[in-house]
Formats: C-alpha cells, structure tokens, sequence
C-alpha cells in the first residue's frame, strides 16, 4: 500500500482482503476473519447484504447522479421514509457523502436559526474531519468537560448548588449538540440526569437540540438512536456510517420546527453528491432492511451475550480495567502501561486467530462494533479466544 495515505496512527494489519459476506472476511488464500468493527463501524447490516447490492444495482441502473436542476421521485421518497424513523414527518432531510458533512450541515442550519451566540457540547465529543463542528473555536463553542459528573451522587436534576453547572454561561447557548456515547471512539456514556438539565435549559432558551448519530445511530446502541436512552427530544440528528452499511451515503435531518425558523431561507451549502439518487436509495433500503428483519430487537440478544461475557472475563482476570457498553457497541480499557504494550499485543493476537477488532491508537483500549447480523456463535468464539489470550499470552506463535 505505498501508493496511498493511510489513516494516522492506523497499521495496515492484512493488505490481501479479497472479499467479505456479512461479518467474514476472505483473504487471497481463503483465510477467513470475523469483522467484529464494521469495517470503520458503517456495515450496520453487514458487508454485501444482498438486497443493499440488489438495490445499488437496480437504482445505478436507472439513474445514480443528479444535478443542480433536475432530480428524482426516489429521492423524495426515500427522505420522507427516513424522516420517519425519528418522528421528523413534516420536517427535511439532505443526503450527503459523509457523516462529517451531515454534522457541519446540521451545525450551519443551526447557527442560521439560533438565537443565542454560542453552541454548547461536551469536551470529549468528535464531529467530523473538517469544518466549525471540528476546529469548535471558543468564540462560537462552550466545550464542558462531564468526566467529573459521572460520578456525582445527587439524584435531583443539576442545579446551582453545583459550582460546574454555575460556571456554565446558559444565558448565551442556543444550541447543543450531543453525541450520545462514541466520546471520539472510547465510548462514554453522560449521565442521564446531566443531559435532561442541560436540553431543560436550552429549551428554556428557545434553543436547539443536535444529535450526532453518525456512530451511535441506525441501532448500534440498542435503539434506533442513541439519544433514545435518555429521554430527550432533538431538533437535528446527523446520520453516517451505518445509514449505507458501506455505500458513502450520510443525512442530516431537521424536525419541522427547524424549518419553521428559517422563515423560507436555505443554508449556502452545495457539493456535486448532494441528494444523489443512488445514496438516497441504500439509505431507505438499509432503514427497510433493519425494521422488516427486526435486527434491532434481534440484536439485544447478541449484545447480552457480549457483555456479559466480557463482565465474565474481566472478573476471571486481572487485565480489564473498565469495560463500557451499550448495545453492539464496547469499548474494553487494558490494565497496560503508558505504550499500550499489552493492548497491542492482545489485538494482534486475536487477528492471528482471525478476530479483527479495533485499537485506539496510543491507548489501551479496544473497540468492538460488530454489525446488527454478527451470528452468536462468532461472538461466543471471540469471547473465548480474548479470554485465552489476556489469561495465557501469546500461544499460536503467529506474532512475536
């Protein structure tokens, strides 16, 4: 691979992947591994679903691009069957190529219908590789740090007896915009009660509520959306990854209200793939695909059996600092040293013996995303072969 850029801190662990059905991959010798991170965590129903390829064929077929001055019903279509699965009937949606641009769009749309200066999030939170939402400059953004929140034992609702909650300029935040859960990949989960008093307050302020799904969302947690766990209703949700289960397709969606404060005004954003035919018609097959074949429901069972064996193996063994989990998404934090010696180890191992799972780069702390299809049994193969490794080392003799 020296003809490409690579993702930084990332190693190219197999170059040879020649095909992929569900949760296998195939290597040019056959060799098959279980891909238990949804390649980047976006085959939410699996690589090559067969009806996402039947449709990627049917609809490329007829029309994939459009432009600036003519379109497609399937478009139209497909956004009304999105907008659905939030309860936005009534509202907009856009496609666009990127979980990235899906936030910066809904950012934009925002910031056109606030009425208070500054967008409020939580310091740990990721939105994409570009744009206002990434660089979050202090002028615009009041970035709180919740980590020592997670442990407060108040039960009531935050309020000013707390000097945190009293620091919080609340008179000038218009907007927040939460990620409920992915904490830039380490998976952390707010409190309940924090995230209530703080879309309390900025519905208070006639502000808005932006949830980045783009990780957590299309049932990845358990609920179709992560906001869901805690009770809240949001104006914007940006979707990605999982939304194409691999086609490059993302949506920011907007309730009615939203364009209701528009007044009739669009947001200055134009790029060659907008509204594309053929990503609008994977989004609305993937969104089909989940409710017909009730994936989600069928995922809590598979998502009992992988945390509660990793709860096992961290009580049978001295290795697992934390294990933090929320539907089919995990993160496992190593007790390892300050170069991460032993999470690297241990991710190495498990590709020799055909597990492929995420590592933080710098920490020590593994990732595991696997995809809504992921059969039991490869979940119950990989607990045992991670037990094996942290209890017995490296053994297989295929890393040294």
């Amino acid at each position: 691979m020296t003809s490409l850029f690579w993702y930084p801190g990332y190693e190219i662990a197999l170059n040879d992947i020649t095909r992929a059905e569900n949760c296998s991959l195939y290597d040019a010798g056959g060799r098959r591994y279980v891909d238990l991170e949804s390649g980047v965590w976006c085959t939410s129903i699996g690589h090559g679903h067969p009806r996402v390829l039947g449709v990627i064929t049917e609809q490329a077929g007829r029309i994939a691009h459009t432009g600036f001055s003519y379109s497609s019903q399937i478009v139209e279509e497909s956004a009304r069957e999105i907008l659905s699965v939030p309860g936005f009937e009534g509202g907009r949606c856009v496609f666009l190529c990127s979980g990235s641009e899906a936030v910066e769009y809904g950012v934009r749309v925002a910031r056109s219908a606030m009425n208070r200066p500054l967008m409020m999030t939580m310091a740990d939170s990721y939105f994409g590789a570009y744009g206002a939402a990434s660089t979050k400059q202090e002028s615009d953004w009041y970035c709180f740090d919740w980590l020592q929140c997670s442990g407060c034992p108040e039960s009531k609702m935050c309020d000013e007896h707390c000097e945190r909650w009293s620091a919080i300029p609340r008179g000038s935040i218009g907007g927040f915009l939460f990620e409920p859960g992915s904490s830039s990949g380490l998976v952390r989960f707010p409190p309940r009660k924090l995230i209530r008093s703080i879309t309390e307050f900025v519905e208070q302020n006639e502000g808005l509520l932006l949830v980045n799904e783009v990780t957590t969302g299309v049932g990845r947690t358990g609920m179709w959306f992560g906001y869901q766990h805690y009770g809240i209703t949001p104006h914007i949700v940006a979707l990605g990854k999982g939304i194409g289960n691999g086609y490059p397709v993302a949506v920011a969606a907007f309730a009615p209200g939203v364009i209701d404060r528009l007044g009739g005004e669009t947001v200055k954003y134009a790029q060659s793939h907008q509204n594309d035919p053929l990503g609008a018609a994977v989004a609305r097959e993937v969104v089909r695909i989940i409710r017909e074949e009730r994936l989600i429901e069928r995922s809590a069972g598979i998502s009992a059996v992988l945390i509660d064996g990793l709860e096992g193996i961290r009580e049978r063994t001295s290795r697992i600092e934390q294990i933090r989990a929320r539907g089919l998404m995990a993160a496992i934090e190593l007790r390892d040293d300050a170069h991460a010696s032993l999470t690297i180890q241990v991710q190495r191992e498990l590709l020799c013996r055909g597990f492929v799972i995420a590592r933080r780069p710098g920490l020590k702390v593994l990732r595991l995303d696997p995809a809504l299809t992921i059969e039991r049994q490869d979940i119950e193969d990989f607990l045992t072969n991670f037990e094996a490794v942290l209890t017995k080392g490296n053994r297989s003799g295929c890393s040294e």
